[in-house]
């Protein structure tokens, strides 16, 4: 859970680019924010320590992991529990071509996000993994032709008027 999550423009600077570029050098970092690098460093520590910076990860080629299709598929479960959600939820996690889900209100229960071989995977792992499996009361799939997100978000709170 994150602390108090006003930022100053310090700090705002520091997430901004740590979201664009995690492996940034600290002497860099400091440069760009207008801090020394011993500064820069103790308030990543601090971003880290209220949960604001959860994590750096690296960036990969999906089609070299052999993910060169990906697909959304938008599940409904029934009957519908907490438990069943839950368990649906991390053992659909666990499935090799899941990248992703979502625990969803309204019409739908589930997105998953799925990285597949190629259209003849995405069919096997809907018809033999998904259709098989008794919670599961419907399901629909869209291919995903591209994608694009936002490398660096903006603190919408600092933007507010």
């Amino acid at each position: 859970m994150i602390e108090n999550s006003n930022l100053d423009r310090v700090d705002r600077q520091i997430v901004h680019e740590l979201q664009r570029d995690a492996r940034i050098p600290m002497r860099d970092l400091a440069d760009v924010v207008g801090v020394a690098a011993s500064t820069c460093s103790e308030r990543i520590r601090r971003l880290q320590s209220r949960g604001l910076v959860t994590g750096f990860h690296a960036d990969v080629d999906l089609a070299s992991l052999g993910r060169s299709v990906q697909a959304l598929v938008f599940a409904q479960i029934r009957p519908l529990s907490r438990a069943l959600i839950s368990r649906f939820h991390d053992e659909a996690l666990a499935m090799p071509e899941v990248m992703a889900v979502f625990v969803l209100a309204g019409g739908d229960d589930f997105l998953l996000h799925l990285g597949v071989t190629d259209v003849a995977h995405l069919h096997s792992f809907l018809v033999d993994k998904l259709s098989a499996r008794k919670e599961i009361v419907q399901f629909r799939t869209s291919v995903i032709f591209s994608h694009g997100r936002k490398r660096a978000l903006e603190d919408l709170n600092a933007l507010a008027p």
